[in-house]
């Protein structure tokens, strides 16, 4: 009998799902666009459905043991995604009891960042690391902290949210209510609003003048910085040395022994990469300097949300059986 976990991945316009072995083959995949449904419980229904097609195309010596999910603003201790702000279904949505209740298999449910650092610790570079953080580049600014190898969930199921720490209190207005969080300069979204406040201030010709904000993205930033574009050289820079100032100061939090970059905004590399090791040493407590690496994480590619969502699975039923050893 062959073991095998879902995982999904939810996402503001679509929802990733993949039937995952225990050594992170993808043994089907599909999705769903999340903005279809206008009801949350048709959406449900449409999720039971398509992954019940994909378990039936397996052989039947095949097992189900659980399904993982990453999504914003979901509660690892409540099983319930609790006012995603990207998400047009609004309120607690109870979707660890529904799919429980539909496949009679436990399901674990976090944020997609949480998900992310168990897949990195699972499947990952930090496979043989206890403590670890992964931050995650790509509309926003997720986050997720492994501490003596347990995943940090906090009091209320929400630990972690980087993305939503102070860089100006009277800065860039954010999606959760508040003004200068992070991820509104550190993202795909905010770096687009540093080109254009860099196309604003600049006198200098660039290509990226008259490309519209909802046509740019950070490929086309990326692309026209490598070819020596001031502006997008400069978005960077800037959004590197933000970058690197808040990690020094959640480096002196948890003491981890690597940052792990993840996402569209990480697969700039060096463009990101250079500004934001040398402003987080810059502005690190001087014990700590030297200490902590920033590196690409191994999860990028199209499978990586479900791999990661997958893995919760995985850590559950493992400390399950630790515990029961125990016993």
């Amino acid at each position: 009998m062959k073991d095998l976990t879902i995982g999904i991945d939810i996402g503001g316009t679509n929802t990733k799902f993949g039937i995952v072995d225990r050594e992170g083959n993808v043994l089907h995949q599909g999705n769903i666009p999340t903005t279809q449904f206008e009801d949350f419980h048709d959406y449900f229904n449409a999720m039971v459905e398509a992954i019940r097609k994909g378990i039936s195309e397996l052989p039947s010596s095949s097992r189900l043991v659980g399904i993982g999910v990453g999504a914003a603003n979901g509660n690892y201790y409540t099983g319930n995604i609790e006012r995603a702000t990207n998400l047009k279904w609004k309120g607690v949505l109870p979707l660890a009891r529904l799919f429980n209740e539909a496949f009679d298999v436990p399901c674990i449910l976090t944020n997609d960042a949480n998900a992310a650092a168990v897949g990195e610790m699972i499947y990952g570079n930090a496979k043989n690391m206890k403590d670890f953080v992964v931050i995650t580049l790509g509309t926003g600014l997720g986050s997720g902290f492994v501490c003596g190898g347990v995943l940090l969930n906090g009091k209320h199921g929400i630990a972690g949210e980087v993305g939503h720490t102070s860089v100006n209190p009277n800065g860039r207005y954010c999606n959760c209510g508040k003004r200068g969080c992070l991820e509104t300069y550190v993202s795909a979204t905010g770096i687009k609003r540093t080109v254009y406040k860099l196309l604003a201030d600049h006198l200098e010709p660039s290509e990226l003048r008259g490309i519209s904000f909802e046509d740019l993205n950070t490929k086309m930033i990326s692309e026209a910085a490598n070819r020596g574009d001031v502006v997008a050289k400069e978005a960077f820079e800037y959004t590197g040395r933000i970058l690197g100032m808040k990690l020094a100061e959640t480096v002196v939090h948890t003491d981890p022994e690597a940052i792990f970059l993840f996402g569209g905004l990480s697969m700039a590399g060096d463009l990101i990469f250079k500004p934001t090791i040398r402003h987080m040493e810059a502005n690190l407590m001087p014990l700590f300097r030297g200490k902590v690496k920033v590196l690409p994480s191994a999860m990028q590619n199209q499978a990586a949300p479900i791999l990661g969502a997958s893995s919760l699975v995985w850590d559950y039923l493992d400390k399950l059986h630790a515990k029961a050893e125990l016993a």
